[in-house]
């Protein structure tokens, strides 16, 4: 297969602006992903995410208990066109239950815009998942939102992000006024207020160049309101660091916007400074080699497997984020783990559960590729060269229980639901070798309660959770053969065989566990697990 110019590349990588939206629950996030759609053209009602060259119709939140709960338990992969950019958006699970999901996004992503809730500022979740951005030195777009409401004074939000997120802050916007005295907000770098109007006729944005010191501005604002912006513009200008892009690229500094994506405000000026100064995708580490995106080769790996998002074809979506090189319809590419090669015809781009098909996808792109079976969480794909990207992980859980299957003739349902949902990440799967039937283990509650709602409405399985004396689990490796053998069998009861066939050692508690690693020192107890 011919492969593109250098310079072709090189035109659509720069093009392509890939992220991921993090939040703590209920500070606006999926409100936010649905405006950011709207701005971009990909919607054309507030509510409702419209493909535009499909008609059916799905939300960012497309599971039924997604629906029901009003929160997000999956991702969600949304592309669209902005300022002759191409934006692939990741909507990633607020829900704490759920954050192995989120780390995997992360892993495909050149950037994250974070979203904080003006009246409660810096929550834990947030910190947690700044706490990965750091690791990659990702680099973070700041919305602080809700701007409608009452909040924290904006001064003292900026030094709690700065104090807990461990990350200088250089607002571009500013606001005028929160709750009852919301004015709208200023540019502190482009000089336009951006005034929020109650008219008879509904809301609207009026933008006016007007400097800081113009006389007029009282009359816009109010004169309590226009004193009040002046004197924080003066201080923050004066203490906060000049935005200044490296640091951003670099993950040292975050840009500040303020507004409302309820009200549809500061969407706009968020959204064309996101693709102006946004990275596009850079190179990705492999084992064998860092891949640079300008690479004439095609590769890319899976981050994500989603079943059933097409109930009616029981399908099950690989998500590959691609690296290098350009995919075209039908190429074929080498499965490494499987090491064979396959032909990838069907390629789709998504709109939340929307999905089209696409002849051609560049670096930064995400991509649903048909999964029979054969794919998994952390496979590569490329042109012959055998690549392995790297950070992809899978934490040892946390809770544990037993399914008991209530209607014993859907055994077979069961068993497909679990090892699918499993392989999505769902949930950890794990067969006791004493038996006893399934064990699944998660990082929360909340995990188990979905398992449940996508048994029964994808498979028609209903089922009910006992619960198990396990309380934590490692994976166990060994150089030494004859030790593994010997632990095996000592160890019986409390080994099991996860959904990639790992060995896994399921331990009562934390104490348990220590001493079975003092006495084993030969076996290695791993907490986390390079998937594929």
């Amino acid at each position: 297969m011919t492969h593109p110019t250098p310079q072709r590349i090189a035109a659509e990588v720069a093009k392509r602006r890939t992220f991921a939206i993090i939040s703590h629950p209920d500070a606006g996030k999926t409100t936010l992903t649905e405006k950011l759609l709207l701005a971009g053209g990909a919607i054309q009602l507030a509510g409702e995410v419209k493909a535009r060259k499909s008609l059916r119709h799905a939300r960012s939140d497309w599971m039924r208990v997604e629906q029901e709960r009003g929160i997000s338990v999956t991702s969600s992969v949304m592309r669209f066109e902005y300022a002759d950019r191409t934006v692939n958006l990741l909507d990633t699970p607020g829900h704490e239950d759920f954050s192995e999901d989120t780390y995997r996004t992360l892993t495909a992503v050149d950037s994250v815009m974070m979203v904080i809730d003006v009246a409660k500022g810096v929550e834990e979740r947030t910190d947690k998942l700044m706490q990965v951005c750091r690791m990659r030195n990702t680099p973070v777009l700041t919305f602080i939102n809700k701007l409608d409401r009452e909040g924290k004074e904006p001064l003292d939000l900026l030094e709690e992000i700065e104090q807990r997120l461990g990350i200088r802050c250089a607002p571009l916007l500013w606001p005028v006024g929160t709750g009852q005295r919301f004015q709208g907000a200023y540019g502190l770098h482009s000089g336009i207020l951006h005034r929020w109007l109650r008219t008879p006729d509904g809301r609207k944005q009026e933008d006016v160049k007007i400097a800081l010191d113009d006389p007029r501005l009282a009359g816009l604002v109010g004169a309590d309101e226009a004193r009040l912006l002046r004197d924080e513009a003066e201080l923050v200008t004066g203490a906060a660091d000049p935005f200044d892009v490296e640091a951003y690229l670099a993950g040292r500094q975050t840009p500040v916007f303020w507004g409302s994506a309820v009200q549809n405000f500061g969407v706009r000026e968020l959204l064309s400074a996101f693709v102006e100064f946004a990275p596009p995708p850079g190179p990705r580490q492999a084992v064998e080699r860092s891949v640079t995106p300008t690479e004439p080769a095609f590769s890319g790996f899976v981050f994500k497997i989603q079943a059933n998002m097409d109930k009616a074809h029981r399908d099950r979506i690989a998500f590959v984020r691609i690296c290098s090189g350009r995919y075209q319809h039908g190429m074929k590419v080498r499965h490494h783990r499987l090491g064979r090669d396959m032909a990838i015809n069907n390629a789709t781009v998504f709109l939340a559960q929307a999905r089209e098909s696409v002849d051609e996808a560049w670096p930064g792109d995400i991509v649903g590729i048909y999964n029979h079976g054969t794919v998994k969480i952390g496979d590569t794909f490329s042109e012959k060269e055998p690549l392995k990207f790297t950070g992809i992980p899978h934490f040892a859980p946390d809770l544990f229980r037993r399914f008991i299957l209530l209607n014993p003739m859907k055994g077979k349902a069961l068993t497909k639901g679990l090892s699918q949902l499993a392989e999505e990440g769902a949930v950890q799967l794990f067969v006791p070798q004493a038996g006893g039937g399934y064990i699944l283990g998660a990082v929360g509650q909340l995990q188990f309660d979905v398992i449940l709602s996508r048994l029964k409405d994808e498979y028609g399985v209903e089922g009910q959770f006992e619960a198990v004396s396990y309380s934590t689990a490692r994976w166990v490796e060994a150089a030494d053969s004859k030790a593994m053998e010997a632990f095996k069998t000592k160890a019986r009861n409390n080994l099991a065989e996860d959904g990639e066939g790992k060995l896994t050692y399921l331990a009562d508690s934390i104490w348990s566990l220590r001493r079975v690693e003092e006495a084993n020192p030969e076996i290695r107890f791993l907490t986390t697990q390079e998937l594929a």
